[in-house]
């Protein structure tokens, strides 16, 4: 198998959406396996769609402007979704992650704006609209 066709491991349990553990690892050269409990980085845990922001970011080597271009959003659109993805990875203050009602207002909009467009489906929008609803503090 060639690398091309290396899926990437899942980070969730596809039952309950529980962290996996990575507890087995082989040597593509030589077959050498190694057993153990082994934790994934913080961004190999990363969940969709915050994955995608932090890949498009590294992409543009941190240019937001290209990110908006690339995504077809509008600048504070994707600011508002990389500090999302960026909080998400653990990245943000504390201090940072509680949001006043009207930021979660305007997300909220953002979030059913693009599902009316057709920009997202309404899995992406549940899933957005739940996770918004998990960060209140």
């Amino acid at each position: 198998m060639n690398d091309d066709q290396i899926n990437s491991a899942p980070a969730q349990c596809p039952v309950c959406q529980a962290d996996l553990r990575v507890t087995r690892l082989q040597c593509m050269a030589c077959g050498t396996e190694v057993t153990g409990n082994f934790a994934l980085g913080r961004l190999a845990g990363l969940r969709e769609p915050h994955a995608s922001m932090i890949e498009l970011f590294l992409q543009a080597r941190g240019n937001v402007k290209e990110m908006e271009r690339a995504l077809g959003l509008s600048y504070p659109t994707v600011r508002a979704r990389l500090e999302e993805a960026f909080v998400a990875a653990g990245f943000g203050r504390e201090a940072d992650r509680a949001m006043d009602e009207a930021q979660r207002s305007r997300l909220r909009t953002e979030i059913l704006d693009d599902l009316e467009q057709g920009n997202i489906g309404p899995e992406e929008a549940a899933e957005r609209l739940r996770e918004l609803k998990a960060r209140r503090m």
